[in-house]
C-alpha cells in the first residue's frame, strides 16, 4: 500500500507537467499544420510525442516549458496559428524570411513571457493587433517587410521594456506614438507615417543606443565586468600559449562561457566558436567544398541539431583593425534582409580566421543547374528561369535602393545566385568584395569580379557603382537564356565571338534569336518573353554606365512597364554606333589598298 500510495503521489505531482507538455506539443503541432510545412521539414514534430522539448528548433527550460521557437527562412507558406498564444512561457519567436500570409492573431497578446518577436520579410497583412501592447516584457519587435496597413497601435507605446522596434517597408499610415521615438532603436521607413525630412523625427534611429546618465552607469558597470572578463581571458590565453608554444596559431581558441551566444548590434546572429565549425565541416574537409572564389572556399557543414549550413572561410586578416572592420561588415550584411538575399546565420572570428555561416541551399546555384547538373537531376525550365530573373532583380534593387548605406555586389553572375528547395533565387556573396579590398590593400578600387561579367568602366577605372551590378545582371540574363558561360574560348574554333555578350549581339542583329536559346529547354519557352529578356539584357550591358537602367527600372520592365520606349532608344543608338564602326572599317580597308598600290606602282627610287 505504501508503494501504491507513493506511486499515486508521484503521478499526481507529475500530472500537471505532462498536461502542460501535452498542451504545448498540441499548440506547436497546430502551428506546424497551419504553416503548410512540407517535405522532411520538422519531421520530428510528432503529434504523438508528449514532450516537444526534443523537437528541432524548439528550446525548453529546466521545467520542460517551451521558451524559444526559431524557424527563420524555411519557406513556409501558410498562416499563423492562434494556438501559439497558449505558449505562456515562450520568450523568443522567430519566423522571419518565410512566405507566411494572413494576419497576426489577437491571441499573440497572451504571450506574457515574450521578449523577442521577429516576423520580418513575410507576406503578412492586415492591421497590427493592439493586443501586442499586452506583451509587457517585449524588448524586440520586428515586423518589417510585410504588407501591414492601418496605424501603429497606441498600445505598443505602453511597452516600457521595448528597446528595438522595426516596422519598415509596410503600408502603415497615420501617427507614430511619440514615445516610440524614444526607443533605443527604431525603424519606420517605407510607410506613410509622420516621420522623415518633413517631420520633427527621422524614420530610423542611429545605430548606437541613446546616451544618458542611466546608460552611462550601465556602461560603467559593463565596462568593469568586461575588464575583469578580459583579464581572465588574457590569463587563460597566457597559460595556453605556454603549454602549446608549437601549436599553429589558428588552432588556438578559447571558449568563454556565453561567447557562442553573443549577439552583435544588428539582427539575431550567432557567434560560432571555431571548434563548432571545424567539427561541422569535418575539419574543413575538401570533400565538403561547395565552391571557391576570390574570397576563399565555401564548405558544406552539419550542426549538432542536423541543420545543414554553408561556411564561407574568408582569406586571412592580418591588418590592424581587421576584427572591427569585419564586424562592421557583418553588421552591414545582417540588416540586409530580403526574400531574394542569402540570409546570414552567424559568424566566427579568430586571430587569423574570418568565417561566415549561411543556410545551405539545397539546389545549389543557377550556374550548376544550367551547366553542371548530373543526369537525372532537374534542369531549370523556362518558368524557373523567369523566376530567377525577377527574383535576382528584386534582391539587387533592395541592396541598391533600400539599404542605408547601399550595398554594391560587384560580382553578379549565375554562380552567385543560389536556389532554395522551391527554386526561389537568393543572391549570395553581397557586400564582401568591399570588405576584402579594404583589408588587402589601401587602394579601395582594386578590381574584383569574374572575367566576362565585369563592366568596362570597372576594368578601366577600378571604380564600381550600382551600374556595374546592372551590367553583371545583364550578363546573368544571357546565361539564363543561353545556358552558356560569359566567356568561352571554344567559340574561337567556330570563328565566333569569345564573349557571350558579343556573340548574342551578333546573332540578334542577324535575327537568329532561336539559335541562342539553351538546347536543354527543348524549345519549351515563350517567344515574346525570350525577346523581352534579351532586350533587357542588352539594355543592362550598354558600354556607358549612364545609359544602363537602374535595378528598379529593370524590375518594372520585367513586369511589363517601359521596355518598348527604352528598347527603341537603344536601337537608334546602336544603329548610329554600328554605322560609325562600318565607316571606320571601310576607311581602314581603303588605307590598306592605298599602301599596297603605292608599293606596287613605285614612281621613283630612293634618294
Amino acid at each position: 500500500m505504501r508503494k501504491l500510495g507513493f506511486a499515486l503521489l508521484v503521478l499526481v505531482v507529475s500530472l500537471p507537467c505532462f498536461l502542460a507538455s501535452d498542451r504545448q506539443g498540441d499548440a506547436l503541432y497546430d502551428m506546424k499544420q497551419k504553416l503548410n510545412v512540407t517535405g522532411g521539414q520538422l519531421s520530428d514534430w510528432n503529434q504523438n510525442q508528449v514532450n516537444p522539448c526534443t523537437w528541432n528548433s524548439v528550446i525548453c527550460d529546466n521545467n520542460n516549458n517551451v521558451v524559444q521557437v526559431t524557424l527563420a527562412a524555411r519557406g513556409f507558406t501558410g498562416v499563423l496559428s492562434p494556438r501559439i498564444g497558449e505558449l505562456q512561457y515562450l520568450s523568443v519567436l522567430s519566423l522571419a524570411g518565410n512566405r507566411i500570409t494572413g494576419s497576426i492573431p489577437e491571441e499573440f497578446g497572451n504571450l506574457s513571457s515574450l521578449t523577442s518577436l521577429d516576423l520580418e520579410d513575410n507576406l503578412l497583412a492586415g492591421e497590427i493587433p493592439a493586443s501586442l501592447g499586452n506583451l509587457s516584457k517585449l524588448q524586440l519587435l520586428i515586423l518589417s517587410q510585410n504588407n501591414f496597413d492601418g496605424p501603429v497601435p497606441d498600445s505598443i507605446a505602453n511597452i516600457s521594456s521595448l528597446t528595438d522596434i522595426r516596422l519598415a517597408y509596410n503600408n502603415l499610415s497615420g501617427q507614430i506614438p511619440g514615445s516610440l521615438f524614444e526607443v533605443a532603436r527604431y525603424n519606420f521607413s517605407g510607410n506613410h507615417l509622420n516621420c522623415g525630412p518633413n517631420f520633427p523625427h527621422s524614420c530610423a534611429s542611429s545605430v548606437s543606443y541613446q546616451s544618458g546618465s542611466h546608460s552611462s552607469k550601465i556602461g560603467l558597470i559593463l565596462g568593469t565586468v568586461g575588464g575583469v572578463i578580459g583579464l581572465l581571458i588574457v590569463g587563460v590565453l597566457f597559460l595556453i600559449c605556454n603549454a602549446r608554444r608549437k601549436s599553429h596559431l589558428r588552432e588556438v581558441f578559447v571558449d568563454v562561457a556565453g561567447e557562442d551566444d553573443r549577439r552583435i548590434a544588428f539582427g539575431q546572429l550567432k557567434r560560432f566558436a571555431w571548434r563548432e565549425l571545424q567539427i561541422a565541416t569535418d575539419n574543413f574537409n575538401e570533400r565538403n567544398v561547395l565552391g571557391q572564389g576570390g574570397f576563399g572556399k565555401v564548405y558544406k557543414g552539419v550542426l549538432p541539431d542536423a541543420t545543414k549550413i554553408a561556411v564561407k572561410r574568408l582569406t586571412d586578416y592580418e591588418s590592424p583593425g581587421g576584427e572591427a572592420a569585419f564586424l562592421r561588415e557583418v553588421e552591414l550584411i545582417s540588416v540586409a534582409v530580403h526574400r531574394n538575399l542569402l540570409r546570414l546565420i552567424g559568424f566566427c572570428t579568430t586571430q587569423t580566421e574570418r568565417l561566415l555561416v549561411y543556410p545551405f541551399m539545397q539546389n545549389l546555384s543557377v550556374a550548376y543547374r544550367l551547366r553542371e547538373f548530373k543526369p537525372g537531376e532537374p534542369i531549370l525550365d523556362w518558368p524557373a528561369r523567369k523566376q530567377v530573373a525577377i527574383g535576382t532583380a528584386r534582391g539587387l534593387e533592395y541592396l541598391h535602393e533600400h539599404c542605408n548605406p547601399k550595398i554594391i555586389h560587384r560580382d553578379v553572375k549565375a554562380a552567385n545566385v543560389l536556389l532554395d528547395e522551391d527554386f526561389e533565387p537568393v543572391v549570395g556573396d553581397f557586400g564582401l568584395a568591399k570588405l576584402v579590398d579594404v583589408q588587402k590593400t589601401s587602394v579601395t578600387t582594386q578590381v574584383r569580379g569574374t572575367m566576362g561579367h565585369i563592366a568596362p568602366e570597372y576594368l578601366s577605372t577600378g571604380k564600381s557603382s550600382e551600374r556595374t551590378d546592372v551590367f553583371g545582371y545583364g550578363i546573368m540574363l544571357l546565361e539564363l537564356v543561353t545556358g552558356q558561360r560569359a566567356i568561352d574560348f571554344s567559340r574561337l574554333e567556330e570563328e565566333e565571338e569569345v564573349l557571350l555578350l558579343d556573340h548574342v549581339k551578333k546573332l540578334q542583329r542577324e535575327g537568329q534569336l532561336d539559335s541562342i536559346v539553351d538546347g536543354n529547354l527543348n524549345q519549351n519557352y515563350d517567344d515574346e518573353e525570350l525577346e523581352m529578356i534579351i532586350q533587357i539584357a542588352l539594355l543592362c550591358t550598354q558600354a556607358s554606365p549612364e545609359d544602363r537602367p537602374s535595378m528598379s527600372e529593370v524590375v518594372r520592365m520585367l513586369e511589363g512597364e517601359g521596355l518598348a520606349e527604352r528598347w527603341e532608344e537603344w536601337q537608334q543608338v546602336e544603329v548610329t554606333r554600328r554605322q560609325e564602326y562600318e565607316r571606320m572599317q571601310r576607311r581602314f580597308d581603303w588605307g590598306e589598298d592605298s599602301v599596297y598600290n603605292q608599293e606596287a606602282i613605285e614612281l621613283s627610287a630612293g634618294r
